[in-house]
């Protein structure tokens, strides 16, 4: 196990009934605050009144800005950077999904910073410090809620980039798996997916061997998540399986899982953010995509950890190293498939052709984030056997 330094500040306040405290959170860090949220789906189900009367109960004014799309974009953030910095608020309260609270870091970041706010995305400048962010959390997927990193996309350059920092972690998020409830379903698996892959990153690109504890936590935290979402495919309105989610996420990218691996980057995230960026597809739909063809494509020389996951998860005892490994990536793939995710880029209508303006795009994001080994045509290479 590698030294490390675990750092987690944001206050988790779970289950039922507690957005009703979201007034109480938030006045400790202002008087008026960015009521931030998506495109109206949080109004359609009541749950935009039930923030605003727990705001107005605590003595809490707000402005509201609605439209976060669900790959949010950086045109959006900056006007409600304008909007902040012209209002004199104080805070911003986050109600949604991972891409309202990652367009609240932003807005956070940006609104203190004299440049702009996609400096922080390519390197430019680093997060020093950020207004306050308290989330009301309506999707488990993205960990957004625990963490301090938010990812958005510069819809000129196409490019889908990650910020982080300290001061971006929130000072709390309440997490009621009631508000998960009205979620599409397929947004749900999504969401489902996301979590996975984002404990698997560090599973499979770990450079230490020596981390049993870790690898038993990811372990469970996916058999967790198939499990219950499977659960929630049938039955929608599910508390435990609900809220058996909805922590796994939070849990799966709020930096325990890492802790002393030595993780060497998120390649699988960085293939996909291209599919997201360059055709607006849900980002655990382009997960599903990429993940079975990157581990097939890192298996080949590297087996041993995919052997043990395929036998610790699914079972998978049989056959060489080489051929547990692909029991497993097999049978993750027929997972993916039996909640309804898509595994092909022709399942989101992509074309084949399109596989190196894909590759092309992912490789800035590979230089960026130092992944060295993905040239151009080894990205291609793995989208080959996902067409």
């Amino acid at each position: 196990m590698q030294n490390f330094d675990f750092y987690n500040p944001t206050r988790i306040i779970f289950g039922r009934g507690q957005t009703n405290r979201v007034g109480e959170v938030t006045k400790a860090y202002g008087k008026r605050v960015l009521l931030l949220y998506g495109r109206g789906s949080v109004k359609r189900i009541g749950l935009f009144e039930k923030v605003v009367r727990s705001l107005r109960q605590a003595g809490v004014g707000w402005i509201e800005y609605g439209g976060v799309r669900s790959n949010p974009v950086l045109g959006f953030a900056r006007k409600a950077i304008d909007l902040f910095r012209r209002e004199k608020l104080d805070a911003i309260v986050a109600v949604g999904g991972g891409s309202v609270i990652d367009t609240a870091k932003t807005v956070a970041a940006g609104v203190l910073y004299e440049g702009d706010a996609w400096d922080f995305f390519c390197n430019k400048a680093e997060v020093e410090k950020a207004v306050p962010v308290i989330v009301v959390l309506t999707l488990a997927a993205s960990g957004s809620e625990m963490n301090g990193g938010g990812v958005i996309t510069n819809e000129k350059t196409q490019q889908k980039l990650h910020l982080v920092g300290e001061p971006l972690f929130p000072k709390a998020s309440i997490l009621d798996p009631v508000n998960t409830y009205t979620a599409p379903i397929d947004h749900s698996m999504y969401g489902a997916v996301d979590a996975i892959m984002h404990v698997l990153e560090g599973y499979f690109n770990a450079t230490d061997p020596a981390t049993p504890l870790q690898d038993r936590f990811v372990e469970g935290l996916v058999k967790t998540v198939m499990e219950n979402a499977k659960i929630i495919f049938y039955k929608p309105n599910d508390y435990e399986a609900r809220a058996n989610i909805m922590w796994c996420a939070a849990l799966a990218l709020n930096g325990l899982m890492v802790s002393g691996v030595a993780a060497e980057g998120f390649p699988m995230h960085m293939i996909e953010h291209s599919l997201s960026a360059l055709y607006d597809i849900p980002h655990g739909a382009g997960l599903a995509i990429v993940a079975p063809s990157w581990m097939r494509y890192k298996s080949k020389s590297d087996p041993e950890k995919f052997a043990q996951f395929a036998k610790r998860v699914f079972n998978a005892s049989d056959g060489s190293m080489q051929e547990k490994a692909a029991k497993g990536i097999n049978s993750l793939e027929k997972w993916f498939l039996s909640i309804g995710v898509p595994v092909r880029l022709s399942d989101v209508d992509i074309p084949a052709s399109d596989i190196k303006k894909i590759a092309e795009n992912a490789r800035m994001t590979a230089k960026l984030w130092g992944l060295t080994g993905y040239t151009v045509e080894i990205i291609e290479k793995i989208l080959k056997k996902a067409a």
